[in-house]
């Protein structure tokens, strides 16, 4: 090799190598302080509904009967208040809990969007959920070209939220209705952690 070419090689390989350090460097991926941070900054969005909530809801069955129930939900965070986590019971007229859910709401920050993975009645799945100025939405799968859309509005201490039927070329159908006051504030599930002694 001469001279010039091996000089030539050399600022070929430094300028390689500048490009894959400041490459890499931008691939990195962020501190999870950093991510945690970000994550927190969304979910305060959601600490309105932080407490807990008791009152009446109704649904539809598959058959179209209407099942009414005592609704509570109890919501707070959890991970340094990177996730949201909801847990819901619907009391029948004997006390018994003939409906409980659990839900844990989380922000992306890589996709800048938020979802819902819930658990219910031997069910689960990850839904969208998005914040509204008011409340939220979110949407569950309801067979073929259909959903049901969760709508709620909460505004103090009082929250409504409504379910709706949707199916391509249908008008929508209500089958389900929540209306709740908060009746206390609450630490859970942050609170009660086992400590280190």
């Amino acid at each position: 090799m001469t001279p010039t070419r091996h000089a030539t090689g050399k600022l070929g390989l430094a300028a390689l190598l500048a490009w894959q350090a400041t490459s890499s460097w931008a691939q990195t991926p962020e501190t999870p302080a950093a991510l945690m941070s970000q994550q927190r900054e969304a979910m305060t969005q959601l600490s309105y509904m932080d407490g807990a909530w008791r009152g009446s809801a109704w649904t539809l069955d598959r058959s179209g009967n209407r099942q009414e129930v005592t609704q509570t939900e109890r919501i707070g965070s959890l991970l340094n208040g990177t996730v949201r986590v909801i847990e819901g019971r619907g009391y029948t007229a004997d006390g018994t809990a003939g409906f409980q859910a659990l839900g844990v709401v989380s922000y992306d920050v890589a996709t800048k969007k938020w979802s819902m993975r819930s658990w219910a009645q031997g069910r689960s799945g990850d839904f969208p959920f998005v914040p509204t100025t008011d409340g939220f939405t979110w949407t569950t799968p309801a067979g073929p070209n259909a959903t049901v859309r969760y709508t709620a509005v909460i505004k103090g201490d009082v929250w409504r939220e409504v379910g709706e039927y949707l199916a391509t070329g249908r008008e929508p159908r209500q089958i389900f209705e929540m209306n709740l006051r908060r009746i206390a504030t609450t630490k859970w599930p942050e609170e009660g952690a086992i400590p280190m002694q």
